[in-house]
């Protein structure tokens, strides 16, 4: 009898240990972020601010790695931002909590691949370590996340 007992509350404490794991992982720290404006730094060192018609992004403290923006651009500017900006050779879009529907990494990495999108650097170390990278759609979506660069390893 003893031994159910105690196989019930390590159970239990397994169950509700593994709870609050997740939620802090999915849920507790991410908060939406106001995203009016997001600046691009082109090949050439210009600066750009862009104005998305519409915007959706979530961000942590707890992490660089946290930051996700769905984003609608005028076509004309998703053209300039894939000519004027770096390209990156290896993005990797990471992928975002359930929660946040609009930015399915998978399929952005698909669209990667398949060369139906181009990954281009917005801003480098725009936190310590990482980078800012935008896969951009020719009709104008854009989905925005923070990468490793790699300047932190030693």
């Amino acid at each position: 009898m003893n031994g159910k007992i105690i196989g019930i509350a390590i159970l239990g404490i397994t169950a509700i240990f593994g709870a609050v794991q997740w939620y802090f992982q999915t849920r507790a720290y991410y908060e939406p972020v106001r995203l009016q404006t997001l600046e691009v730094t082109f090949a050439d060192g210009t600066l750009e601010t862009l104005r998305p018609l519409t915007a959706e992004a979530i961000d942590a403290d707890t992490s660089p790695l946290r930051f996700r923006a769905c984003l609608t651009l005028d076509p004309e500017t998703a053209a300039r931002l894939v000519a004027a900006a770096p390209p990156v050779a290896e993005a990797v879009p990471l992928i975002a909590p359930d929660w946040f529907g609009c930015f399915d990494a998978a399929a952005i990495g698909d669209a990667l691949a398949s060369g139906a999108a181009q990954a281009v650097l917005a801003q480098t170390e725009v936190r310590p370590g990482a980078d800012r990278v935008i896969a951009v759609f020719p009709d104008g979506r854009a989905y925005v996340w923070h990468q490793w660069n790699g300047r932190l390893e030693g």
